[in-house]
């Protein structure tokens, strides 16, 4: 995944195998098929542009229909059950796609996904145990830091932090501004993006190595080490009062901040997408002060799809993958804001100049994968749970340990 990011932040215009491929496969042109993804708002007219590129190029149209990927982890293995699918295309999570493969429920991609056109290991998270790929990656999103606006910074003689001791100064400075709730807004949905600030911590002060290492369940989260990043970083933030209450993440969170109800907002880089278009500018990002003798890391959280192995237009559905999975396709998209290519020779000039900072933040980092998304449930419908009691407990040092001790259960 390291060689991944290095390659998008590296990359020139190499003509790809796209035009071919259209050449090769017949059209399906007239044919209507569905796409199932998470994006609504901002976020869906960002990626309806990619949707209509295809379109105009292959002459197949494409319905999008919008449904939370938490939801679909119920829905589509009842529709599977009765070898029904309610799309062609569907976003979900690695962790479903790598699950349902070898199960009979997704098209065997391996020899439809042009695995060169990644860099080595980027479908791992999509292969299943029977070692056959059952999906693709589309684009992705950078999980960086804490966003604020320049100009609230400027008007209020705020600066951004270099240490711990001048982050945690920073969150007093800002708790002495009279029209401030909290210094730090908590989005939040189903227990994310929780999740999403919970990881950058254990990223930052644990480094890469026990973010993998939790990843992997070779360490414990009752371990002193992870007790300590929760116990001695997190914690105290909650008790000081410098995050607020959850608060949906895409609606009351993130209005709240731009209005400055909040100064810091955690959210991954999609949020480029969902700001103002006119005040765009007004938009910037820091991750956490690194610890001396850390190696940090940053999540990278890739967006995958796949294809049902009941839909009936199968063909026009891989047409649709392969674009998507394509360079050109992506282009499209990183082109709209808030997302970052995973395939290579998408070329840099295609990226908006706050996509750039993010990208930028990545020097110097190992590059990490979603931690919950990868272990699925039932580690993660347990973790958002725990992560929301830590959140919203009178008392998160007193009941830190029997939190930890939960998440352990499902690790």
């Amino acid at each position: 995944m390291i060689v991944l990011i290095v390659a998008l932040l590296v990359i020139t215009n190499v003509v790809t195998g796209l035009g071919v491929y259209y050449l090769a496969v017949p059209t399906r042109a007239g044919e209507t098929i569905t796409v199932i993804g998470p994006w609504a708002g901002s976020e869906m007219a960002k990626f309806l542009p990619v949707l209509d590129a295809f379109t105009n190029q292959t002459g197949i149209r494409v319905s999008y229909s919008i449904a939370r990927q938490e939801d679909l982890k119920t829905i589509l293995p009842v529709q599977f059950a009765a070898h029904r699918s309610p799309g062609d295309v569907v976003f979900m999570t690695s962790s479903f796609i790598k699950a349902q493969g070898p199960l009979g429920n997704a098209v065997d991609l391996t020899n439809v996904v042009d695995k060169s056109a990644y860099s080595a290991g980027a479908l791992d998270p999509v292969t299943g145990t029977d070692g056959k790929t059952y999906g693709a990656v589309y684009t992705g999103k950078v999980k960086p830091g804490f966003w604020y606006r320049p100009s609230f910074f400027a008007a209020n003689s705020l600066t951004k932090p270099a240490t711990w001791p001048e982050f945690t100064s920073l969150l007093s400075d800002i708790k002495n501004i009279s029209t401030v709730t909290n210094p730090i807004v908590s989005g939040d949905g189903v227990g994310w993006p929780l999740s999403d600030a919970t990881e950058h911590f254990i990223a930052t002060y644990g480094g890469a190595s026990m973010h993998r290492n939790l990843t992997a369940s070779t360490q414990a989260w009752t371990s002193p080490a992870v007790r300590s990043v929760f116990a001695n970083r997190l914690v105290p933030l909650l008790a000081a009062g410098d995050w607020s209450a959850p608060l949906t993440w895409d609606s009351t969170a993130i209005q709240g901040w731009w209005s400055g109800q909040y100064a810091l907002y955690f959210m991954g880089s999609w949020i480029t997408g969902m700001t103002p278009p006119v005040d765009s500018s007004d938009l910037d990002v820091f991750s956490l002060p690194p610890a001396p003798g850390v190696t940090g890391g940053i999540v990278f959280a890739a967006d995958y799809f796949f294809i049902p192995k009941y839909t009936t237009k199968v063909e026009a559905a891989t047409q649709l993958l392969r674009y998507l999975a394509s360079a050109t396709g992506q282009t499209v998209q990183v082109k709209q804001g808030g997302h970052l290519a995973t395939v290579l020779n998408v070329p840099t000039s295609a990226y908006p100049t706050v996509d750039a900072k993010v990208a930028a933040l990545l020097t110097g980092k190992d590059v990490l994968v979603d931690l919950d998304d990868t272990k699925g449930d039932p580690f993660q419908s347990n973790f958002w749970s725990q992560l929301k009691g830590l959140w919203t407990s009178p008392n998160p040092a007193g009941d830190l340990d029997s939190i930890l001790t939960s998440i352990q259960s499902q690790a």
